[in-house]
């Protein structure tokens, strides 16, 4: 089956990739081309002895390992262990594991912005998998960027694939206050700087934040990605929310690397695990998990590899009636450990089964109702809310669109203040990253707390690589005055670790010549979260008039190498921020148009 072909039915099963007589090919797998096949199977082997193979070893099915292991990534500081035992897990399923390198990123230390480096991770993984020897790929990632580039590189590579991520830090203590990367970072900094705590204490907390090495310990992007790659089918069943210092996390990379060995045996691709329905399921467990609004973008890009089509109404109409049920911060209370303690995610899909496709296939041979109901069943944990009782009425995402968004943006609502869901307010406005730090914190900028902080320019050219801007800071002389909250608009992304009543990914971006970047100081803009509307108060005619004198001078910088690609390439957050060249013709689009009842 092509990329971009898919029907309303799982067409394909395990077993029937097991018909299809599929046989490894090993060391025969993608012959560099001399005009000899012979001779390069004879000469790739001969260097391959060199690192001591002997040809028993060398005739049984490859499985890679992608190692994304780097010293500027604590987030990896596991992965040489998970490599080592999926090495183990794959030789006891008697295949040859070989482990290459890829790109890693890590959030705090990529620039301009992880984001803008996604997508070159996600050629180098596609592109590692397809020129090398192997039968199925094990792809190791955790930070925010890693799991997505190495899901969309998968898609797009189309060889068996399993997913291992490193999981998620435990949480640390300040003064005898639980804390954990990184909702606790900007609580302490917007403390910090509203003057609440001195240099003393933001020092001594530094400290405590990022207790161990791995992903955040809160429901940010990377734990979000985690649950939705599992809810996916293309992780196997509770392996999410380990934690990296546990040893669960090293038992989950030796089973992953025996299942390896078997999907390389069967032949069972990503097209067959990632389909519409299972799309349709990661959605449904990102609204109930109160997810990373960076979920969305990086779900769409992984779909739209696969020609599949994420559609934004009906992605709200499903929020309408998928609430908030996981107990985690920013939206709730606790920390990843507390889910795994709770059942992991196992417990939040049994919560959630009357409205998920059980059907779906997954990477272990199992359908995802038949894990689920494999699954420990705690019935006294705290964490997952039962349906009746949720954390928070809907979904944690609302889609909104209005003359300041026509092609939509997006509120993480169950992160924000009930009290600006709906308000009105003068806009003051900053023109891009720059303008920001010069005078957010200018003791005469002209902003009261009613007012909306606008940033232009922080789209996915406009930045470049839509960095995680969108949490604008609270300007400190309002901070100082207890202001904890305002209504912020961006073509921007945040944190999955923030909190706030922030409109994020406004498209057209600003760059793209979209309203938002036709926004002037002291326009009155109109916020209304229940009716999904984002308005501003400007006539068209007025708005015509900008765009006419609106007209910047193109910058003569030329552009070379990855930049240029990136600036020709790059798609809007509606369709994931993936490059141009990547995305084939879409044919389906998800949610399909759901019934509001439950499913049997």
């Amino acid at each position: 089956m092509r990329p971009d072909q898919h029907n309303d039915s799982n067409e394909h099963s395990h077993d029937e990739a097991s018909d299809q007589g599929k046989t490894t090919q090993g060391m025969s797998n993608r012959l560099t081309n001399y005009g000899d096949s012979a001779f390069s199977l004879f000469l790739r082997k001969a260097f391959i002895k060199g690192m001591g193979y002997t040809d028993d070893a060398l005739s049984r099915p490859v499985i890679g390992i992608a190692n994304t292991y780097s010293g500027y990534n604590a987030c990896h500081g596991n992965v040489p262990g998970l490599v080592e035992s999926v090495k183990r897990g794959v030789m006891l399923a008697g295949g040859l594991p070989v482990d290459f390198p890829t790109i890693t990123l890590h959030e705090s230390f990529a620039h301009p912005t992880s984001m803008y480096l996604r997508n070159l991770m996600a050629l180098d993984t596609e592109e590692m998998i397809r020129a090398q020897p192997m039968d199925a790929v094990v792809l190791i990632g955790g930070c925010d960027k890693t799991v997505p580039a190495q899901l969309m590189a998968a898609a797009s590579a189309g060889i068996p694939a399993i997913q291992v991520v490193t999981g998620p830090m435990l949480s640390g203590s300040h003064r005898g206050t639980r804390v954990g990367a990184c909702t606790d970072c900007r609580r302490y900094w917007a403390a910090y700087r509203g003057k609440d705590i001195d240099d003393q204490e933001i020092n001594e907390v530094n400290d405590k934040l990022v207790p161990t090495v791995g992903t955040c310990s809160v429901m940010g992007t990377a734990s979000t990605m985690a649950c939705l790659a599992e809810t996916l089918g293309i992780m196997l069943p509770n392996s999410a929310t380990a934690p990296a210092v546990y040893a669960d996390r090293q038992r989950i990379a030796e089973q992953s690397g025996a299942q390896a060995v078997q999907l390389a045996h069967a032949g069972v691709t990503p097209q067959q695990i990632l389909t519409p329905e299972a799309f349709e399921n990661a959605l449904r467990v990102l609204l109930a998990l109160g997810g990373s609004t960076n979920a969305l973008i990086h779900t769409t890009a992984i779909a739209g590899r696969l020609g599949i089509d994420i559609d934004l109404a009906a992605f709200d109409r499903m929020s309408q009636e998928t609430p908030v049920l996981v107990d985690l911060k920013p939206s709730g209370e606790g920390y990843m450990e507390d889910l795994h303690r709770a059942g992991g995610l196992p417990t939040l899909l049994r919560e959630l089964k009357p409205l998920l496709h059980l059907d779906a296939m997954t990477v272990n041979g199992r359908t995802l109702g038949e894990n689920i109901d494999s699954a420990v069943h705690l019935i006294d944990q705290k964490i997952v809310r039962p349906r009746q009782a949720p954390i928070y009425a809907q979904g944690g995402i609302a889609v909104l669109r209005g003359n300041l968004a026509p092609a939509g943006a997006i509120i993480k609502q169950s992160a924000a203040s009930p009290e600006l869901m709906s308000h009105r307010g003068r806009a003051v406005v900053f023109h891009g990253l720059e303008d920001l730090a010069k005078r957010i914190d200018d003791p005469e900028l002209d902003v009261n707390a009613d007012d909306v902080l606008v940033l232009k320019n922080i789209g996915p050219k406009g930045a470049p690589g839509m960095p995680e801007a969108g949490y604008i800071p609270i300007p400190k002389k309002l901070a100082a005055q207890g202001v904890k909250d305002m209504v912020r608009i961006s073509d921007g992304r945040m944190s999955g670790t923030a909190a706030g009543t922030i409109v994020l990914h406004v498209s057209p971006e600003s760059a793209e010549g979209g309203p938002l970047g036709l926004v002037q100081d002291g326009d009155m803009i109109a916020l209304d979260v229940a009716r999904n509307a984002l308005n501003l108060e400007v006539e068209e005619l007025e708005l015509d008039r900008r765009r006419q004198s609106n007209q910047m001078a193109a910058d003569e910088t030329p552009l070379l190498g990855y930049r240029r690609l990136f600036m020709e390439q790059i798609l809007q957050a509606e369709e994931g921020c993936d490059f141009r060249a990547c995305r084939p013709e879409l044919s389906v689009r998800v949610p399909r148009q759901h019934e509001a009842q439950e499913r049997g």
